[in-house]
């Protein structure tokens, strides 16, 4: 019989469960994602279910700024899809995450089979955002952006409406702070993306 799972309280709005033993499938995450909406549930690459509170309604007005301005260059541009809140992805290392916000070009998208891209698109996407919230440790949001670096995202923005700065992401190199941020851009990743941090801040 196997052993419950281990539970870690992280912070006093995030649990950790330490199901390795369980061997979660794609198809059974989904599900307990789908059975527990009034929560958003990851899974880190050591097997651990990482449980959070849904976002405040400040957070989810920053959130819907973002992917508005990030859906209208999309649209645009017509190179590739964006992704919003809910959408998680299975990264190389194992890993099932959840970025606020995703980007990746039409031709790495439509590589994906399409029962695939129903699921958890085993991919990383190109570009990726997470805004930090009241119950975000900037310590785990941090490791969050390396592994999508180290996961093959080629661009990264780590926005924080507390600490009024964005740290920006790009492989092979050191993450770049900006304090008091105002017009953040995406090129070359995403030539011509632009975003304004004060809508958010």
């Amino acid at each position: 019989m196997a052993r419950p799972p281990a539970i870690e309280v992280d912070t006093p709005d995030r649990v950790v469960l330490n199901v390795r033993s369980l061997g979660l499938t794609d198809d059974q995450f989904l599900r307990l994602c789908s059975d527990n909406r009034d929560f958003r549930i990851e899974m880190s690459a050591q097997g651990e279910l990482i449980i959070m509170p849904p976002p405040g309604s400040m957070t989810g007005r920053r959130n819907l700024v973002i992917l508005q301005r990030l859906a209208n260059w999309a649209e645009q541009d017509g190179t590739g899809v964006g992704f919003g809140t809910d959408t998680g992805f299975t990264l190389p290392n194992g890993a099932k995450r959840g970025p606020d916000a995703a980007w990746m070009s039409r031709e790495r998208w439509n590589r994906i089979p399409e029962e695939q891209q129903e699921k958890l698109a085993p991919i990383c996407p190109d570009f990726v955002v997470e805004l930090r919230s009241p119950s975000d440790r900037l310590s785990d949001v941090q490791a969050k952006m390396e592994e999508y670096i180290a996961s093959g995202a080629r661009l990264g923005w780590l926005l924080d409406p507390f600490d009024n700065c964005a740290t920006i992401y790009w492989p092979g190199q050191l993450p770049e702070r900006i304090e008091n941020p105002t017009i953040i851009y995406g090129d070359p990743v995403l030539p011509g993306f632009q975003f304004d941090f004060r809508e958010i801040a």
